[in-house]
C-alpha cells in the first residue's frame, strides 16, 4: 500500500509540474518530458512487482528519471525538426506514443510514377539527415505509399522503392542503415480522397516515424 502510494504522487507531482498550454486551443497537455517520466515511473514500478522486488517506490523514481531523460530527448528534436521543415511541405507531429512522425507529400518528393527523388526535395532531406545524426539514439521507420492508379502490386513495389530512395539518400549523408527500417503500403493505406488530382497527391507519400529510444545515453 505504502508503494502504491509513493506511485501515486510521484505521477500526481509529475503530471501538475508537465503541464503546459497549447497557445493555438488555451488547453492544457502534457509535455513530452512529463509523458516520459510518467511512463518511466509506470514502468519501474511494474517491473519491480513483477520480478518480486520490495522498493518499487524507489524503481518507480528509477524509472521515472530513465523516462524523463526520454521525453526530454524526443521533445528537443521534435522542435529542431519543426524548425527544420517549416516552409517545406513536410509535416511534423509528435505522436501519443512518443515517437515523431513526419509526412512528406508526393508533390514534394517525387514526380509521378517515379522512384527518383525530386531534387529541389534533396535540401530537405540534408536537414533531416543532420538532425538524425545529432539525435543518434533513435530508430526510423520509412513508409511508402501510392494512390490507388494502377496496379496493386506495381503499387506496392512503387511504395517501397520510394522508401528505400530516401533511406539510401540519409544513409549517403551518414545516417547508419541500421537504425532505419523500411515498410511498404502502397495504395493500402489512403490517408485522402483518390478520385481527385489533390487526394491522389496527398496519397502519394513517404512517412518517417522517429522512434523513441527506451533510453539515452
Amino acid at each position: 500500500m505504502r508503494n502504491t502510494l509513493i506511485v501515486a504522487a510521484l505521477a500526481s507531482g509529475l503530471a501538475l509540474s508537465g503541464c503546459t498550454t497549447d497557445p493555438n486551443t488555451g488547453q492544457q497537455r502534457l509535455n513530452k518530458t512529463a509523458i516520459g517520466t510518467l511512463a518511466g515511473a509506470a514502468g519501474g514500478a511494474t517491473i519491480s512487482k513483477a520480478t518480486g522486488g520490495s522498493k518499487t517506490g524507489r524503481d518507480a523514481a528509477i524509472g521515472a528519471a530513465l523516462g524523463a531523460g526520454v521525453g526530454y530527448y524526443m521533445e528537443r528534436q521534435a522542435k529542431q525538426l519543426e524548425q527544420q521543415m517549416a516552409g517545406t511541405g513536410v509535416t511534423v507531429t509528435p505522436n501519443a506514443n512518443g515517437n515523431i512522425d513526419l509526412v512528406m507529400p508526393g508533390n514534394i518528393t517525387f514526380a509521378f510514377d517515379s522512384a527518383s527523388l525530386n531534387p529541389s526535395f534533396r535540401p530537405t532531406l540534408d536537414k533531416l539527415a543532420a538532425t538524425m545524426n545529432e539525435y543518434n539514439q533513435n530508430t526510423v521507420t520509412i513508409a511508402g505509399h501510392t494512390d490507388s492508379v494502377g496496379n496493386p502490386s506495381y503499387n506496392m513495389n512503387l511504395s517501397r522503392d520510394r522508401a528505400n530512395s530516401v533511406r539510401n539518400y540519409l544513409v549517403n549523408r551518414g545516417v547508419a542503415g541500421n537504425r532505419i527500417n523500411v515498410v511498404a503500403y502502397g495504395q493500402t493505406r489512403p490517408i485522402a480522397d483518390n478520385s481527385t488530382d489533390y487526394g491522389r497527391q496527398q496519397n502519394r507519400r513517404v512517412e518517417l516515424t522517429v522512434n523513441a529510444p527506451s533510453s539515452v545515453r
